[in-house]
């Protein structure tokens, strides 16, 4: 069982190319046989963009991918505002926003 190093999705061992992502997978290389949880989180996108969505002035979406400290200030100041929920939002859509490990996340 293979994993895309890209977006984590299960492919074929002698895959080349990713069918869900479309990012070319090097035989053998460093990402492409591991885990999914080795080169992309755990925590899913679509739920960490929705958790923003209605509940970023919250800071929830920042618990769930596990910035426990920036979470709870964002609890505290509503979200900076509105501010930091609405960086967090654009952070998310655009793939920029990482867990807590440093690792993209999943889609």
């Amino acid at each position: 069982m293979a994993f895309c190093p890209s977006c984590g999705a299960e492919v074929q061992p002698q895959a080349v190319v990713c069918v869900k992502c479309g990012v070319g997978i090097a035989a053998g290389a460093p990402g492409a046989a591991a885990a999914p949880g080795g080169s992309v989180s755990d925590k899913s996108w679509l739920t960490t963009l929705l958790l923003c969505l209605f509940l970023g002035g919250l800071g929830i979406h920042r618990f769930y991918t596990g910035h426990t400290g920036i979470a709870v200030v964002q609890l505290l100041t509503l979200g900076g505002c509105g501010i930091w929920a609405l960086i967090d939002f654009i952070m998310i859509l655009t793939g920029g926003l990482k867990d807590s490990k440093g690792l993209p996340l999943k889609k």
